[in-house]
This record gives C-alpha cells, structure tokens and sequence, in this order.
C-alpha cells in the first residue's frame, strides 16, 4: 500500500526560517515563520523520505529551472538524494542529456574529419589540373599559330588580295586606321596639324594599293587616268570623314602620264602637282597595271606626298614603284622604267 505524506507545516529551503504549508498533494502560498509556531506533530505513520512525492513537475524539456520556488531538498521527507519516487526520472534525463551529449561530440567530429577529406584534393599544388596549363603555354610559344607566317613581314607592305608586296621605306608604317582597312596601306610614321586645322593626324606621305572598282575602263592606261581625279581628292581636297583638311585643291599639273613596267607586268602611270588652298600642297599619282595573280585584274597603287622640305622626296615615288613584286619574289619584280615613249605631259 503506498503511503503519502500528510497535510501540514514543513520547512521551506528557498527561504531560511520558513515552513510552507503542504496540503497533502502539493504545495500551497501559505508560509509561516518558525519561530511563530511550532511544528504540526508529525504522526507516526509519516512515510519514509524515498516515498515523498514530487510537489511540482520539473520543465518537461529537460532545460530550464522547475515550476516550483522550493528546492527539491525542501521537499517533505526529501533531501534530493537517490531515495523518493522522482530520483529515477532525474537520472533517466542525466542520462539522457549525457547520451544527447555523447552524440553531438560525435557528430561535430564526423563532419570535421568530412570537412578535411573534401579540401584535400585542392591542396596539392602539383595537380595536373594547375601544371598542365603551364606546359601548354610554355609550348604554344613554338606552335605553327604563334609563328608568323613569311607574308606577315613587319618590314613588308602586302596586299594578299592582289599578290604583291613592296618594302617599306626607313621612316614609314604600316597604317592602323580603320579608315584604311579597305586597302594595304602604309604611311610615313609621323603627325602633324594639318594645314587648314580640323585634325592632327595629318602626314607628310602615303602609298596604298587596292584593286581599282567603280570604273569601266579595262586597261592599265584607262584606268590609271581615271583614277588620278579620285586619287587627288582623297588626298588634297577632302579627307574620308569630308573635312577639308588642306583647304581643297585649287589647281593641279600633269607631271608625268606614261607606260611602266611594275612587278613583270606592264602598267601606267599618271602624276599631278596639285595646289591647295592651305599648306605647301603636295604630289599625287596613279600607278595602274594587271595583278600578277588569279584573273589578273587591274591594280591601283596610289601616292600622294606633301611638297615642301618636310614632305617625302619625289623620286621616292619611282624607288617605291620599282620595288613592288609579286609575293613570295625574291627579285626586284618591277624595274619602274618607262616601256613606251615617254608622254610626259599627257592628258
């Protein structure tokens, strides 16, 4: 038969020189000091202390502090020890925070150890996803694509187009300007304000070689005499975005109109002074002859040199013109002599 403890007056350890009254199945809010009344007898069948019950639950969860103000020592009978019917619900939850405990240390440990297994294929730092690279580079600087190929003679102007190339004279380039991506072109290498203001980029001399179009004519003398007006415009009267950067051209002079041999083929030429509205002017020509390659169609090789001490000299425009040569001819493939009789002034 299982005893309880009886109503009555018993010591509270929360507060010191309290007794709390116990009313047979929990604590109440009375209290009482010790010293105003004794006591209440305690009958001779009082249970002993493991059979005192649990006056309050503790917090279900296992943390946090218990829903009673007393201590468990304050408990009639008890004193918080292995003995009373709420000892075993204590150590079932010790043990289970324990084994709660037990678990978690190992779980951190089992992610570490994974954590460390994942970083180290990243550590090593010969892997060959890091040197391979390194050797590819070091090999690509010998490989066909990194080495230039003969016609990409940075001492060479070459029109691939029409299969000629010529030298490139001390003091020139090759030119970089989108404007000039139409034809191969080289220029001297350096600028200057141009005379009728507009632009800075002026300079003193350019030679270009493209395959003459918007013409019906289809020999080299037609079309060397057709294309001297355009030649002469693009250079003197109106630069490609339309600025009269000379002032235009307010005359011009037929220096030479005659038949050359350029690159193994027979050509002409035309040659103009012309006189601009600002400046010293300057020296155009039109050197027309078939391409030596494919359907041989007729080329246009163009000069334009400013006049004056700082323009190129004007028999710069003959060496030029005898150097050009079909690609890949290691001889002088145009002596730039005349093959007729000389028709100097020639219209």
């Amino acid at each position: 038969m299982s005893m309880t403890t009886p109503p009555g007056w018993y010591p509270d350890s929360s507060v010191p020189g309290t007794e709390r009254w116990w009313d047979g199945t929990a604590w109440t809010a009375h209290t009482r000091a010790v010293e105003g009344q004794a006591p209440a007898p305690v009958p001779a069948q009082a249970p002993a202390p493991a059979q005192a019950p649990v006056p309050a639950p503790v917090a279900a969860a296992g943390f946090g502090p218990p829903t009673t103000p007393l201590h468990q020592s304050a408990m009639p009978g008890g004193s918080g020890g292995s003995g009373g019917n709420d000892s075993g619900g204590g150590t079932r939850r010790l043990v289970a925070l324990a084994t709660a405990g037990v678990v978690l240390v190992a779980a951190v440990a089992v992610g570490a150890v994974l954590l460390t297994k994942n970083d180290e294929p990243a550590e090593p730092e010969s892997a060959p996803g890091v040197s391979e690279p390194v050797a590819t580079t070091g090999d690509s600087e010998n490989s066909p694509t990194a080495t230039p190929s003969p016609t990409e003679d940075s001492a060479l102007l070459t029109d691939q187009l029409n299969g000629i190339s010529m030298p490139i004279p001390e003091g020139w380039e090759k030119s970089t300007s989108s404007l000039d991506a139409q034809a191969a072109t080289m220029v001297t290498d350096e600028t200057y304000d141009c005379p009728a203001g507009g632009s800075s980029l002026c300079r003193h001399g350019r030679v270009s070689s493209a395959v003459a179009t918007q013409t019906g004519a289809t020999s080299a003398e037609a079309v060397a005499k057709q294309d001297i007006q355009a030649a002469a415009d693009s250079a003197y009267e109106a630069d490609a975005v339309g600025s009269r950067i000379h002032g235009g051209i307010k005359s011009h002079k037929v220096l030479k109109s005659q038949t050359v041999a350029v690159a193994g083929r027979a050509g002409y030429l035309v040659r103009w002074q012309v006189t601009t509205g600002a400046g010293p002017g300057g020296y155009v020509q039109s050197l027309a002859f078939p391409s030596p390659v494919g359907t041989e169609a007729v080329i246009v090789v163009r000069f334009a040199f400013d006049a004056g001490p700082e323009g190129p000299e004007l028999a710069s425009m003959d060496k030029i013109a005898a150097s050009i040569r079909p690609i890949g001819d290691g001889t002088n493939g145009g002596v730039g002599s005349s093959i007729g009789p000389d028709q100097g002034t020639g219209g």
